[in-house]
């Protein structure tokens, strides 16, 4: 007599699919009844096969889905059951065995391997009540839900019983080891709001309650307790040769990339007060306790509760809120609604519209109205209808969308368990998804879910229509805690190699890890900014290393809201950033180190020319007079002169100066620097030693500095002239100094001002070797002293130097009386033969020390920046003592005047000019941008780009041709103005011609 089976009178049961398949599960089925060795089950299984509806149901798990079929073929005896008791006593009998007879299970394989035919036992028993129309989707999610629930208790059950008998833990209830322990697992996302689905991950935070815990351990209950998350997530996640229980995320915790599996419930606290985001509250939302201790777990959502339901919301948070959407792009299943592929969950109109059309509205209102305070989101739905914040209509369509969506993503995750969301991109998948939830064919389905996911979309746009998109050519989505495929996509259409990498710099951008993101507010900004940010960084030759100078820039600021608002508001400000940090390594790495130079950018002159020397003096003197000490006076100079010479870095990429402008801006700030410190220094110096009766100084300047050629890298040529009625006298302080030592200790203070290392860096470094005896002379000369070396002993290097000397700081008397003193030192007659042989050897000398220069070596490559100052100062000397007027301190200004003065022809003259121009500002361009010496082959775009532009070359190959062209119009004018009058001048002295060297043969190549 055949078994009655009383709860097969179905009639909606879907078709197979796949009938071929089906035919083959059956003829399986029935041969595992022959071969089972259990007449009753085996009559059973007959039965089914043989009942009309039993066929039917067969036929609709067989042809439709392959997991299923093995379920079934596992676990017939269980099947019938479920056929003849009805789903839900046979579900509540898995369900209680989870929770009953894995309660004492000590050995671990044991315990895994039936959580595991649990859970499979569970999900044929589900999947049987859903596609035979048994039970509602609540029903459904409800049961998925408890399964999990019960396999992640009995999993911390059998953890915590582990830990205490190794004497880690002292349980309070051995018998119930999770009651009063302090361990807390909570479920998030839908299993938290009891809504899991068929083939879902599960997302847990693990945390743990000091004040509860009874640690007995030798190390310390956070150590503890991330062993024992990492042991769960093994417990439930790992592939064995029964499956898996389920897979199971932890990156819902606070800040996942940097904490531990579990923390602490302090940790979370503080962490959620201070850094908590708004999607961070949209997720908890629907979290529950779900394992361990449920009593600690409810009383740390109760402590949530101000960071979750806010009772006043400003507008900067409602934004906030409302841009967790915007950053979902259209594209994020399609730029349109469709059939072929779209992602139910992710899509346009999908589920995850829904949830956040609820959670958002949630957010909002739920500080002030109680009743929307629910995890469910159709029943978050219905609360908002409620209380009129969302219309009747909209909840009920929306929640028959939902209803009508999870049916499709179960099913289609029903087919291989396996957690997909987009429907098949075929035809022949579209009409076997079709089948498989009861539709007639795939045209009835298509226009069903068509209709179905405008009605998403039309409700989801309208609440969101007043809110501009944050998500600019795709999606750009940082909420969560895993990477959004649709966002690593865009991240790569941006142009960044590594975009896996820049959604973890963004994320911990969120995540509040640096002191400038830690607010509220600049987290907000930094929603509304991403968008701009990263495409501006894109733009940059190497997106992924300009924006990791960025992210330096960003960890070292003190705070974030004031340069965030600016960016927000100044957008071409941000451009500029990335425009530094992109292609100008040294200026970016100087503004990772000293984000206060950003300071300087906020004011609205940062792009105009630098004031006159005078106003100069006036800015940096008012800053100083507030100095506290000579400590205080250092760090303000060198904030001040950072801050210019940055401003003037940013106006040379920007194309605003050239470098021949730069170098006399550089030189200003340098002067003023000198000129105003050294009335300080002064001052300091006669407190301790007091001054000398009648003594001045003057401070003279050579060099690049003299000459008004200076780059951001220069260093100071200075000499300190000094001079006093008595030599033989000393100082009338408390501390008195002879003359000449009282000098040179003020002098050695003025030095170490502008060359000390402090924490705002150095100002400086300067070069004293061109005082009278160089390295050999005292620090600071006299003025008798100085007249007499020059009188008779300088050599001629030292006369050519001294064209460019200038008066910097000091007596206005006594440098006048130095200039007049140099003055006649260049005017004086000389040995032509014997000035320009001493020309050119000193030449090849430096040519020794700098072999095959690179060509990108402005100053020392042959035909560059030393042979025209060569060409220029032995000129000077030549010529001054019969036409004084040639005399000038910059380069290009004394070839001028020697060309004016017809001792240079207008040809060779522009030739020079021309090359002079190129060479600084190739030099300028190279020294701001980078700290090594210039690597063509390694340079990215951007550079090259600054180089061209502000070299006004076609592009870089032009560059490099343009450069060649200068260097051999140059070398032609040195051997012409210098080379072969030397050689002439040596037959007529007798002097032979210096050996050939390697130098030589690159002053002829």
């Amino acid at each position: 007599m055949r078994p009655s089976l009383p709860l097969l009178d179905l009639e909606n049961l879907p078709a197979p699919a796949n009938p071929a398949l089906a035919a083959i599960g059956v003829t399986r089925w029935r041969e595992l009844a022959d071969e089972i060795g259990d007449d009753a089950l085996a009559d059973s299984m007959r039965a089914l096969a043989d009942h009309a509806s039993g066929a039917r149901l067969l036929a609709a798990l067989f042809g439709n889905s392959p997991f299923l079929t093995q379920c079934c073929l596992r676990e017939p005896g269980f099947l019938m059951r479920l056929v003849q008791r009805g789903p839900d006593t046979t579900f509540a009998e898995v369900e209680a065995a989870l929770n009953r007879d894995l309660a004492e299970d000590r050995e671990r394989p044991n315990l895994m391997r039936r959580l595991r035919v649990g859970k499979r036992l569970a999900a044929l028993a589900v999947a049987v009540a859903d596609v035979a129309g048994w039970w509602p989707l609540e029903r459904v999610t409800a049961a998925l839900s408890g399964i999990a629930d019960a396999a992640l208790s009995a999993a911390v059950r059998h953890l915590l019983r582990a830990a205490a008998e190794h004497g880690e833990l002292e349980l309070r209830h051995p018998e119930d080891p999770a009651r009063d322990s302090g361990f807390i697992v909570l479920g998030m996302g839908k299993l938290g709001a009891g809504e899991l689905n068929y083939s879902s991950d599960i997302d847990l935070i693990v945390l743990f309650d000091t004040e509860r815990v009874r640690y007995t351990g030798r190390h310390s209950p956070h150590q503890l307790f991330a062993r024992v998350a990492r042991d769960l997530v093994r417990l439930l996640d790992e592939r064995t040769e029964e499956g898996y229980v389920f897979r199971t995320d932890l990156r819902l915790r606070p800040d996942p990339a940097s904490t531990p599996p579990a923390l602490s419930v302090l940790a979370a606290l503080t962490y959620y007060e201070s850094a908590g985001q708004n999607w961070e509250r949209a997720a908890l939302i629907k979290a529950r306790p779900v394992a361990g201790d449920i009593e600690a777990g409810r009383h740390f959502l109760t402590e949530l509760r101000p960071f979750l339901w806010r009772k006043n919301l400003d507008f900067a948070a409602i934004q906030d809120i409302h841009s967790i959407k915007r950053q979902i792009h259209a594209h994020r299943g399609g730029g349109r609604i469709a059939v072929f592929g779209h992602n139910v969950k992710l899509g346009r109109g999908g589920i995850r519209e829904i949830e956040f059309f609820a959670q958002t509205q949630q957010l909002i209102w739920g500080g002030r109205l109680p009743a929307v305070r629910v995890p469910g989101t159709c029943a978050a739905l219905a609360a908002l209808a409620e209380i009129g914040r969302v219309t009747p209509r909209a909840a009920e369509e929306l929640t028959r969308a939902y209803h009508f969506l999870r049916r499709v993503e179960h099913r289609l995750q029903m087919v291989e368990d396996q957690q997909v969301h987009s429907l098949p991109n075929d035809e022949i998948g579209l009409a076997r998804i079709a089948t498989f939830l009861g539709y007639g064919s795939a045209a009835d389905f298509s226009a069903e879910l068509m209709a179905q996911l405008a009605t998403v979309e039309g409700h989801y746009a309208h609440l969101f229509e007043e809110s501009p998109s944050l998500s600019g050519s795709g999606n750009l989505v940082f909420t969560g805690s895993e990477d959004d495929p649709e966002t690593l996509s865009t991240l790569r259409g941006l142009g960044y190699a590594d975009p896996s990498a820049v959604a973890a710099m963004v994320r911990g951008w969120h995540h509040g890890r640096y002191r400038a993101m830690r607010s509220q507010r600049a987290r907000e900004l930094m929603t509304e900014l991403i968008p701009t940010l990263l495409a501006a960084f894109g733009r940059t030759s190497s997106p992924d290393a300009a924006l990791r100078r960025f992210d330096q820039l960003l960890e070292r600021l003190p705070a974030g809201v004031q340069i965030l608002s600016l960016f927000h508001h100044n957008p071409s400000l941000l451009h500029m950033v990335a425009e530094i940090i992109g292609g100008v390594p040294r200026l970016a790495d100087q503004l990772a180190q000293r984000p206060s130079l950003l300071d300087g950018m906020l004011s609205a002159d940062f792009l105009d020319p630098l004031p006159e020397q005078v106003t100069l003096a006036r800015e940096l003197g008012t800053l100083l007079d507030a100095a506290r000490d000579t400590e205080d006076l250092l760090e303000i100079a060198r904030r001040w002169t950072h801050d210019k010479r940055f401003q003037l870095g940013v106006q040379i990429i920007r194309g605003l100066i050239d470098g021949p402008i730069a170098g006399a801006h550089f030189a200003d700030v340098a002067e003023t620097v000198i000129a105003t410190m050294l009335p300080r220094i002064t001052a300091d110096m006669a407190r301790a030693h007091g001054s000398i009766a009648g003594g001045e100084v003057a401070v003279i300047a050579l060099g690049k500095l003299g000459g008004r050629e200076m780059t951001v890298t220069s260093d100071l040529d200075l000499v300190l002239i000094y001079d006093a009625p008595d030599e033989g006298e000393s100082s009338n302080g408390p501390r008195p100094l002879p003359v000449s030592t009282y000098y040179m200790r003020l002098w050695q203070r003025m030095v170490n001002a502008l060359t000390a290392l402090t924490a705002e860096g150095t100002l400086y470094e300067v070069d004293m070797r061109l005082r009278p005896s160089g390295t050999k002379g005292p620090l600071a000369t006299s003025f008798a002293a100085f007249q007499r070396y020059h009188a008779e002993s300088a050599w001629t290097w030292e006369h050519m130097a001294l064209t460019r000397a200038r008066p910097v700081a000091g007596s206005p008397a006594l440098a006048e009386r130095v200039m007049a003193e140099i003055r006649a030192i260049l005017t004086r007659p000389r040995d032509a033969d014997r000035l320009v042989v001493d020309v050119a050897d000193m030449r090849q000398r430096i040519a020794e020390q700098h072999l095959r220069p690179p060509i990108w070596e402005a100053k020392h490559r042959r035909g560059g920046l030393v042979d025209i100052e060569f060409i220029a100062q032995y000129l000077q000397l030549r010529r001054a003592h019969d036409h004084p007027s040639v005399l000038r301190q910059n380069s290009g200004a004394a070839l001028q005047a020697l060309m004016e003065a017809s001792l240079l022809d207008r040809g060779t003259t522009t030739s020079l000019l021309e090359a002079l121009d190129l060479w600084r500002n190739v030099q300028g361009l190279i020294k701001l941008c980078v700290e090594e010496p210039f690597d063509e082959a390694a340079a990215p775009t951007a550079l090259r780009e600054i180089l061209t532009g502000g070299t006004g070359a076609i592009d870089f190959e032009h560059l490099k041709a343009d450069m060649s062209a200068a260097a051999a119009r140059v070398r032609s004018c040195y051997a012409t103005l210098v080379t072969r009058p030397a050689s002439a001048a040596r037959r007529r002295l007798g002097i032979e011609e210096p050996p050939r060297t390697k130098a030589t043969e690159d002053e002829t190549a």
